[in-house]
């Protein structure tokens, strides 16, 4: 049987906010959540035994394979389907780690995606939903891939009708794991963020199916990402990169996607965003660049 292909896109958080801190010590999220068209590559070529390769340009970046959320993904829902076919799995890694667009989880999601197909799973069957919860926070979404508003500790999403996102992505090309930057932000068990007159996103109006990139760009400037400063303690190159993104010519709106490092600029065309590009390559040859789009 020839090798079964899915793609692991990109996850990036347009809004982030932290409603607080639950007693068991998980952290209350709210995000507008977009997917970008750049992305890992997954390969299944079934068979008897469980495995992982790792290969492309950031292989060495992925560490212990026995570690992989490919594997962990792949066991878990081995638990809960009897004789679950599976087999050689073959990741060629494009996607920056630990950065902020949940590569790692966009992986995991694609092997479950992969393992449906194979074995005749519906993608709405409770059981991949379980074994994403289980697997990690933002592998549910990355299991949808669909622009959403995303709630709770990552489970509850909300469809968007977003229009197609022409923009820049930039990682400075340093880890920065998102512990670390959940410790920065300093919330105790049980502390929130969000008040009782503040407005959940999911209770927001949001635009509707056909709205303009403006109206998209204004609905999201009223809420920020709230993890942006405590990134920025740990690694202050994102302050560079956000200046550097909001600069150019033709951005609307730059913001860190995520827990960081990588962060992103929304323009209204692609030329904009082309001519960007090229310009922080050659200004910061050192820097993850891509251009493209979010949707």
């Amino acid at each position: 049987m020839p090798a079964l292909i899915e793609n692991g896109r990109a996850k990036v958080n347009l809004t982030l906010r932290v409603v607080g801190r639950r007693v068991d010590g998980y952290h209350d999220l709210e995000s507008v959540v977009a997917f970008a068209d750049c992305a890992d590559r997954l390969a299944l070529v079934p068979g008897a035994e469980l495995g992982l390769t790792t290969t492309g340009p950031l292989a060495q970046a992925c560490g212990d394979i026995s570690d992989n959320l490919v594997l962990k993904a792949a066991r878990l829902l081995g638990e809960r389907v009897p004789d679950l076919k599976c087999g050689e799995f073959t990741l060629d890694k494009i996607l920056p780690v630990a950065a902020g667009i949940g590569g790692g989880s966009a992986d995991a999601a694609a092997a479950l995606r992969l393992l449906a197909l194979l074995n005749g799973l519906a993608l709405d069957d409770a059981r991949l939903a379980e074994v994403a919860r289980w697997t990690g926070a933002d592998v549910p979404v990355c299991l949808a891939s669909r622009a959403c508003v995303m709630t709770g500790v990552g489970a509850t999403l909300q469809p968007l009708s977003l229009p197609l996102l022409p923009c820049v992505m930039v990682n400075p090309r340093v880890p920065l794991p998102t512990r670390d930057v959940f410790d920065a932000l300093g919330l105790r068990n049980g502390e929130l963020l969000v008040g009782a007159t503040d407005i959940l996103l999911q209770d927001r109006s949001w635009p509707k199916a056909g709205a303009s990139i403006a109206e998209w760009i204004d609905a999201f400037e009223e809420v920020g990402n709230d993890l942006e400063k405590p990134a920025m303690r740990i690694q202050p190159v994102i302050g560079e990169v956000l200046s550097v993104l909001g600069a150019a010519g033709g951005a609307r709106l730059a913001r860190m996607s995520g827990s960081g490092a990588t962060c992103f600029a929304i323009f209204e065309n692609g030329a904009d965003t082309q001519a960007a590009a090229e310009k922080i390559r050659r200004d910061h040859p050192g820097w993850w660049v891509h251009a493209g789009s979010l949707s």
